[in-house]
């Protein structure tokens, strides 16, 4: 078994998605997929060559079963998973009118949800440069939240360090408790994450810039807003850089933010400055939303590299 590079750990569901696109009610088929931040980081870095372990829980059932296939048909090491009895692996339907994506979850009481510090061995991190975490999984549960906490701190003791993508979902938790979750993790986390919509919705927002610097002072070495099509900024070492996005015809906005925390540490990975960073992340959230599913349009090292190389997608 190979040692990973990035570890994650986080709820993946069992996916419906109306096809062909339109309202649930008038549809005749689903397309079966999954999907699941966490994984969706995973898968990305897989296809670019990254060893990658993801860590979850699924129910002991069919839909468990084809998580777990194709997760690992991805080249993700799932050496780590583990199966709960009498817990159904989390669900999620998908319809999209117009340029409009609904979604639906049924995720409480999932086998996910029960997540705790006894349900992850802390050697599964070892040898790891990057823990990725998302604020989907401490919403899920108390005991989700706990056992969250408790990653980040142990890997950073461990010297791995943490990346944590707030990735606020309002379906599954308020504002309020989204914020103070948030603040009280940062002292663990080196690099965060955050789009400036969500960020918007959390925190007073007087600027990217001077909301960027005050994150970073409760303890990310980075903080990197994600501006969708805009592209992204990054705070490091004092310096606020930003990069712009790419031009390209956007299918399906799901799984953009993941691509794009990806693409940020596949870069960080590859020992890229700041810039090359950025310009990575925003290439893979841009390759994400030009087809359909969590994470099926995410590219391999080649195809990576010839799209960064086309001009015709030159940022805006």
């Amino acid at each position: 078994m190979t040692t990973p590079d990035v570890v994650t750990v986080g709820e993946t569901m069992l996916l419906g998605v109306v096809s062909p696109p339109g309202r649930l009610r008038h549809a005749r088929s689903l397309a079966v997929g999954i999907g699941g931040a966490e994984s969706n980081v995973a898968i990305a870095l897989a296809r670019l060559g990254v060893p990658t372990r993801w860590i979850g829980l699924l129910g002991q059932d069919e839909p468990g079963q084809t998580v777990l296939d194709r997760i690992r048909a991805e080249g993700v090491d799932t050496s780590a998973v583990q199966r709960v009895p009498d817990r159904p692996t989390g669900l999620y339907l998908r319809e999209q009118v117009g340029n409009t994506v609904h979604v639906t979850y049924y995720r409480r009481g999932s086998a996910a949800s029960t997540l705790s510090p006894d349900s992850i061995d802390p050697r599964q991190l070892d040898g790891a440069t990057w823990l990725h975490l998302t604020g989907i999984t401490p919403a899920l549960s108390p005991e989700c939240a706990t056992a969250t906490q408790w990653l980040a701190r142990t890997a950073r003791e461990a010297g791995v360090r943490v990346s944590y993508d707030v990735n606020f979902r309002s379906k599954l938790w308020d504002v309020a408790t989204a914020a103070t979750f948030t603040t009280t993790i940062l002292p663990w986390v080196d690099l965060l994450l955050v789009g400036t919509e969500e960020g918007r919705a959390l925190w007073p927002w007087d600027g990217d810039e001077q909301v960027a610097r005050r994150l970073a002072d409760q303890g990310p070495a980075e903080v990197v807003l994600k501006r969708g099509a805009e592209g992204a900024a990054c705070l490091e070492d004092g310096s606020f850089v930003q990069s712009p996005g790419f031009v390209v015809p956007e299918l399906d906005p799901i799984g953009a933010g993941d691509a794009f925390a990806a693409g940020y540490l596949f870069a960080h990975l590859s020992g890229g400055a700041v810039p090359h960073r950025l310009r990575t992340a925003n290439a893979l959230g841009a390759l994400c939303v030009r087809g359909h599913g969590d994470y099926e349009s995410l590219p391999s090292r080649g195809e990576l590299d010839d799209f960064l190389s086309d001009r015709t997608h030159l940022g805006r």
